[in-house]
């Protein structure tokens, strides 16, 4: 069995993975990135194409590397059917919006790995971990192109996506690394890429759309103004062929998809959940969909992905420097992911939960009867304020739905207290069960103000 030796192993060439190897390759390591698709395929992925501010992203990638796959600039805002109400919502959205080309973004995004120095194996299947006696992962065994290999290495890093393999195979006996995953915590996604064969008139908007079923949702984002993905998001435990039919009726219904052709199908899963509590273990760290770096309401990932992978890789790099990898030494990654974006995700989540017991009727007739620009404020900037005025007309417009406006206000009390309670990460993994049993006693309140079923 051929036996190949790196610094860092990275299983996957997703934003995370490319991030993280290309942030350690700079630094002058070896570090490969094993792919399971061929050099075609990969970065072919099922993805809402929605991308937000890239002028922000690590700089082991540069932008203008990432530039030729944005396709449409020209988005603003968000554009919310809610055709229970009769009724569109237009809500702005700050900061830099784009609408990519996945499979090209993914495309860049290996070549900027590469340009760093990054070393890709492509056509490479992994089917198990290596550890020694002492439970210390130091590499993955796989298969490449027909032929069994072993890697070896300091650091593997699991960028391998949504319910990975990696952590099917790895002992986690232990250590802090969160095994409290189940399918429930996560969705499945479905896109189809439609050329329609005159301009829409919303190529300047996000457009989303609820279905019959608060557990999912429809999205219609304009590549260009006549090439649109068109997808779908809905929860695992949901029947998907039911759902998957929703999205084709919605196309039929749509007199601008008339005529339209669909040009490539695809679907993926990913993870509508908070962060892993942690995502590190000895000689191993969890990146991206991996450790569930995505928003739990929108499903975007992209830019936690990227930070994520940044963080993995500059402490690989100390990890590697100091000779030692142990989880203690790994343990900034974490701390680093929960104040950038975790604690805010993990809030983000109570809601998730909230709308596994609302009406979905409810819900609707609740946003439709509330100020877009407020909307927006409350979305982005986690607040928002009217005048007496506004909160008059408000206050009429949602007569009806006042039991479900108390229900929503209990919670986000519950999803403040939540993000404070994130922001006091412990510093080593000695001090994670306290803190972890604090977080669980917080949830329990929020199980029993919703009414939801557990989560985790």
């Amino acid at each position: 069995m051929d036996i190949d030796e790196y610094d860092v192993v990275v299983a996957g060439a997703g934003t995370a993975g490319c991030y993280a190897a290309a942030t350690i390759a700079n630094e002058g390591l070896d570090v490969v990135i094993v792919e399971r698709k061929d050099v075609e395929e990969a970065g072919h992925i099922a993805c809402g194409d929605a991308l937000k501010g890239a002028d922000a992203f690590p700089e082991a990638i540069p932008k203008d590397r990432l530039e030729p796959a944005f396709t449409n600039t020209g988005v603003d805002h968000g554009r919310f059917e809610i055709p229970q109400e009769d009724t569109i919502l237009e809500i702005p959205v700050p900061g830099e919006l784009a609408v990519i080309d996945r499979w090209e973004y993914g495309r860049q995004l290996i070549s900027g790995a590469e340009d760093a120095g990054v070393d890709f194996h492509y056509d490479t299947v992994i089917n198990d971990v290596r550890q020694d006696e002492t439970g210390r992962v130091t590499g993955i065994h796989a298969v490449r192109q027909g032929d069994p290999r072993t890697y070896e290495a300091d650091v593997v890093i699991d960028g391998a996506g949504s319910l990975s393999l990696l952590q099917d195979k790895a002992d986690f006996e232990g250590t802090t690394f969160d095994t409290n995953v189940r399918y429930s915590q996560f969705c499945s996604a479905y896109r189809e890429i439609v050329d329609v064969p005159e301009p829409v008139e919303w190529d300047d908007a996000l457009v989303f759309k609820a279905t019959d079923r608060a557990a999912g949702y429809l999205w219609y984002f304009p590549r260009t103004a006549t090439e649109i993905n068109a997808g779908l998001g809905f929860q695992m435990t949901e029947e998907p062929m039911q759902l998957v039919e929703s999205l084709k009726q919605d196309l039929r219904d749509r007199p601008e998809f008339e005529g339209a052709e669909v040009r490539d199908k695809l679907g993926a899963a990913l993870p509508t959940r908070r962060p892993y509590d942690s995502a590190v273990a000895p000689g191993y760290m969890a990146v991206g969909d991996a450790a569930g770096h995505v928003n739990p309401t929108t499903g975007g990932g992209i830019a936690g992905a990227a930070y994520a992978g940044k963080y993995a890789g500059e402490q690989a790099v100390k990890a590697i420097s100091d000779g030692d990898v142990s989880e203690e030494n790994l343990w900034r990654y974490n701390t680093r992911v929960m104040e950038h974006f975790g604690g805010r995700y993990a809030g983000l989540d109570v809601y998730n939960v909230l709308a596994t017991a609302v009406d979905v009727d409810n819900l609707m007739g609740l946003l439709a009867s509330l100020p877009g620009e407020k909307l927006a404020e409350a979305l982005y900037e986690g607040s928002t304020s009217m005048s007496f005025g506004l909160k008059l007309k408000a206050a009429v417009k949602s007569f009806g739905y006042w039991g479900t406006i108390r229900n929503f206000y209990q919670t986000k009390s519950l999803a403040d207290e939540l993000i404070g309670h994130y922001d006091e990460y412990p510093t080593s993994p000695a001090a994670m069960a306290n803190w972890t049993r604090q977080r669980d006693a917080i949830m329990d309140r929020v199980y029993e103000t919703t009414g939801a079923d557990a989560k985790y």
